[in-house]
């Protein structure tokens, strides 16, 4: 389903000096797979996560999505990419923090231009497989860590997409939120969606198949997890 080859990011401050955040990356990812992004602060892997999920642009090299080759020069043409195969959830979040979770869920429903019948009907189903099917009118403002999260991923899905990019989500967490945030991608993963997890912490990326491992911008390690870490299965205790 991706594929990068001999992708490079240069980043210049208008003067001799160039930041060479990414090197000769080729990369192949096939529909259904976890995979884990790892590395040391300043390895390149959040600028993988970025041009990964269309939100940011390779200095060179060539970017082949669901069998086509992605164009970075036309914005309208990611922007659609972004709302209708990619699903993001970040560290920090990024809810509206006075609207319900179910207003925040609907949000990438809005830009579609669907009904507000439709946008109900898809929210509560995303919300419910995250556990939230009870917490439709609190504000986002008056939820723990690990419920905001959940409604992160509730909006991610919102849209089916074919990927679901999750860059460092278990950061803000404690460790039993971080489980139970970990198991619901698992659980994705199993139903068949694809995952793409950014994380610096072992635990997260052995609960993924594969982990990359990159350092100074390159693939350094690309292997199959062999002791897999399954997170807890109680997964919406608060």
């Amino acid at each position: 389903m991706i594929k990068l080859e001999n992708i490079f990011k240069t980043y210049e401050d208008g003067g001799p000096v160039k930041t060479h955040a990414l090197r000769n990356i080729d990369l192949d990812i096939e529909e259904g797979e976890f995979v884990a992004i790892m590395g040391p602060s300043g390895s390149g892997k959040s600028t993988l996560m970025h041009i990964l999920g269309f939100l940011d642009q390779p200095t060179s090299g060539k970017y082949i999505f669901d069998g086509e080759e992605i164009s970075f020069e036309n914005d309208d043409f990611l922007a659609d990419l972004r709302n209708r195969k990619a699903g993001f959830v970040f560290q920090a979040f990024n809810l509206l923090p006075r609207t319900t979770v179910l207003e925040n869920v609907e949000l990438p429903l809005i830009y579609a231009g669907q009904s507000k019948e439709q946008m109900r009907k898809k929210a509560k189903h995303a919300l419910g497989e995250v556990g939230l099917s009870e917490r439709l009118d609190h504000r986002s403002n008056e939820l723990s860590g690990g419920e905001k999260q959940r409604v992160a991923i509730a909006r991610a899905l919102i849209n089916d997409p074919k990927v679901i990019f999750a860059d460092e989500p278990t950061g803000n967490l404690d460790s039993a939120s971080g489980a139970q945030i970990i198991r619901i991608l698992q659980d994705l993963n199993d139903a068949g969606r694809t995952i793409i997890l950014v994380t610096h912490e072992e635990f997260a990326a052995k609960s993924a198949k594969r982990i990359i491992s990159l350092k100074d911008g390159k693939i350094v390690k690309d292997e199959l997890v062999k002791d897999r870490k399954i997170a807890s299965r109680d997964k919406f205790t608060k």
